[in-house]
């Protein structure tokens, strides 16, 4: 009864993805008689708008197909040809004087509309960026550090704990954190629009059934086949390719924001620069990740699997329900890996590739902790946050995912089990 259940979810899960593009559609504006429009505002709060700043548009092969000029009121829009993806690019020496792009965004973006749709485009206007002393600069790049570092953390907790039960790698770990992005931006976008608050807590039940439904209905069976871990591994690559192409396939390959909580204004405490979102997103996840900690700490469940990690057959002769413990150990792995792809895509916005590109300092967090240990997991996940952030002081940010996992190779020398995993003997 509880594999039919579990099948059930599983068959959910694949009936939204499935239903999400036809809804998608019959829940917008598209109609295919009227034209496809690219819009926005300009301004800075509630009163203050830019008049006279020139806005243009062109398709990919950089083709000018459009060009605006803002009103009195901030307004520009600009008609195109049809569906696709168009660069829009804001001209930065027309903007006022004092007035520039906020740090961290460009002056280009790259949006797509679909066929009698209108497309509102945002650019963070405020005031120009002046040069800013190396130790604000050094404490906003820990900040972000720490955000960073838990929303790895975040993830990084469900893959060590499935591994510590059932000593399994997953390497479709990943597309678990994506399919939360997208079916969070689903329910925010199309599905009702509702608040992003409740699509997160909804997303986190759609991703706990996902992953019931993949233990039971796939990982159990191959497991009582007596399949080996290598076997296994391989299962999860083949999940992980299939799950990229399916969700490539329904949300499309081009970054799509969240509806709500874009562009906020920063709030100043001392040397830190901070968004509203980002304050609670990183005060979200720390409450979230103590919860956890005192479940596995105090709780019936947590001790259950504590014990079963430690040695599962031991576990289940002294009464303990194994497969409970495994099953209820993927469900809460997979709802803290799908909000952990919801803050993450609230932060860089979605796209299909998103969890992939976290994986690899996902496994360098749950690595460099210790395999199997939560705690470690999350002491290893803020080290490759902020390492990854504050290297940025030092060296171009495209290099500044290099010196994290120079880090962990560092510290595996000279401690191959983890910082808080346990020597174990091998043969």
């Amino acid at each position: 009864m509880r594999r039919l259940l579990a099948l059930a979810g599983l068959v959910l899960c694949l009936v939204l993805a499935w239903v999400a593009p036809s809804m998608a559609q019959s829940g917008g504006d598209a109609d295919s008689s009227q034209p496809s429009v690219l819009e926005g505002t300009l301004r800075v709060g509630f009163d203050q708008f830019f008049a006279g700043v020139e806005i243009t548009v062109a398709d990919q092969s950089g083709t000018k197909v459009g060009q605006a000029v803002t009103d009195s009121e901030g307004q520009w829009s600009v008609t195109v040809p049809g569906a696709g993806a168009y660069r829009v690019t804001l001209d930065e020496s027309t903007l006022p004087e004092g007035i520039g792009l906020r740090e961290g965004f460009e002056s280009t973006v790259e949006v797509a509309v679909t066929e009698g749709a209108s497309r509102a485009v945002v650019f963070a206007v405020g005031e120009a960026p002046k040069g800013t002393p190396f130790g604000e600069r050094a404490a906003q790049t820990v900040f972000n550090g720490l955000k960073f570092g838990l929303i790895i953390a975040m993830s990084a907790i469900g893959l060590s704990l499935i591994y510590g039960t059932t000593g399994l790698v997953n390497f479709a770990h990943g597309e678990l954190v994506t399919f939360g992005a997208v079916i969070a931006w689903y329910f925010n976008s199309s599905w009702g629009e509702l608040n992003l608050i409740v699509a997160a807590i909804v997303t986190m039940i759609v991703c706990g059934m996902l992953g019931a439904g993949l233990e039971t209905g796939l990982f159990r069976p191959l497991r009582h086949r007596r399949l080996g871990i290598f076997q296994l591994v391989v299962v999860t690559i083949g999940l992980s390719l299939l799950g990229r192409q399916v969700i490539q396939l329904f949300f499309g390959a081009e970054p799509l924001p969240y509806t709500d909580f874009q562009v906020q204004e920063r709030w100043e405490f001392g040397p830190w620069a901070v968004t509203p979102r980002e304050l609670v997103t990183v005060a979200v996840i720390i409450v979230l990740l103590l919860a956890v900690g005192m479940m596995l700490q105090w709780t019936r469940f947590g001790k259950a699997t504590r014990a079963v990690s430690d040695n599962a057959s031991l576990a289940e002769a002294s009464g303990i329900n194994v497969n409970r413990v495994v099953l209820m150990v993927w469900a809460m792995g997979a709802a803290l890996a799908g909000l952990g792809g919801v803050f993450q895509g609230l932060d860089t916005d979605i796209d299909p590739f998103l969890g992939f590109q976290l994986l690899l300092l996902i496994f360098a967090g749950v690595e460099l902790g210790g395999l199997g240990t939560a705690f470690g997991a999350l002491a290893g996940s803020l080290i490759i946050g902020m390492s990854t952030e504050v290297s940025t002081l030092w060296i171009s940010p495209e290099l500044k995912f290099v010196v994290p996992l120079a880090a962990l190779i560092l510290v595996l020398l000279f401690r191959p089990q983890g910082l808080f995993g346990i020597k174990a003997r091998v043969g």
